[in-house]
């Protein structure tokens, strides 16, 4: 696991430009060296610690930012081929002539998808992680700097096609997003349950093919909910439009609750600067006296 391994170090680029990864040495006595094994489950233990918490702290500034400035902030997570794509420009269709989006493509190679994304008219950064099997808040934080993100926008975020490592690398954002396929299987929930646990929203793509197959979608649903009970499923399908609306008006509440959260921010700073004010003026009435 990546987390352990430090695998894609020093292969990651974002738009084509050298990424200097900000946390390959995490510790005097568990760093990560590429080709050295790491000699006990303890010390594999502390380096996953120390890069998680390395992370979390680059996934909290992110989270701050986005607070600030009412952006919501999706990570798209799925194995490869669940049409995350796809769904991606179905997604920007309904919503560009409504709200500012952005994307952050992650792939380990080329820029096919991001190339996709600007199609449709709206900014992407494309993050190409080498060998690495997750983006991470650092990747995404120096991302951002390139798309100069409005206020009040949308952020999509898809992450490299991968239902294991991506679940445990917060990125800053609002909710992760599962999308898993009717091509797959419906145990997928249960082979994978980190992912399915961490994902505020099961998106069930593809469902324009269930009359070519024998997926059981109740089944599925209910494996979901057994590692998640709370977790919202949502049938949609690219090709033919549906459960469309269902996502496009869960998104439009998470960027009015966004919004809310700014105006909470922004109460908040003005209250703390009246206070001070307040006590700057008594400091220098008292000294005046």
């Amino acid at each position: 696991m990546c987390t352990t391994c430090g695998c894609g170090q020093g292969e990651t680029k974002i738009d084509g430009e050298e990424h200097a990864h900000a946390y390959v040495h995490v510790h005097e006595h568990g760093s990560l060296l590429q080709g050295r094994p790491h000699a006990h489950t303890s010390r594999m233990v502390q380096v996953e610690q120390d890069i998680l918490a390395k992370n979390n702290q680059y996934a909290s500034a992110n989270r701050s930012r986005f607070a600030e400035h009412g952006i919501f902030a999706l990570n798209l997570v799925s194995s490869p081929g669940s049409g995350k794509t796809s769904l991606l420009t179905r997604t920007i269709e309904r919503f560009k002539d409504k709200a500012r989006i952005a994307v952050i493509e992650g792939d380990q190679q080329t820029s096919l998808d991001a190339d996709r994304i600007r199609a449709t008219g709206v900014s992407a950064v494309q993050i190409n992680t080498g060998k690495g099997c997750h983006l991470d808040a650092h990747m995404v934080g120096h991302a951002m700097e390139k798309l100069a993100l409005a206020d009040d926008s949308l952020l999509l975020i898809e992450n490299v096609g991968n239902l294991v490592c991506p679940a445990a690398f917060d990125l800053g954002e609002a909710h992760k997003v599962a999308i898993l396929s009717v091509t797959e299987g419906e145990d997928k929930p249960l082979k994978y349950p980190d992912m399915f646990a961490a994902a505020e929203v099961m998106l069930l793509n593809k469902v324009d093919l269930l009359p070519y197959l024998s997926f059981n979608v109740p089944l599925c649903i209910e494996y979901a909910r057994r590692v998640n009970p709370y977790i919202r499923v949502i049938l949609t399908s690219a090709v033919s439009g549906e459960g469309m609306d269902e996502w496009r008006e869960w998104i439009a509440a998470g960027m009015e609750q966004a919004a809310e959260q700014k105006a909470n921010e922004v109460d908040t700073l003005k209250r703390r600067v009246a206070t001070l004010e307040a006590e700057l003026k008594k400091v220098w009435s008292e000294g005046r006296g």
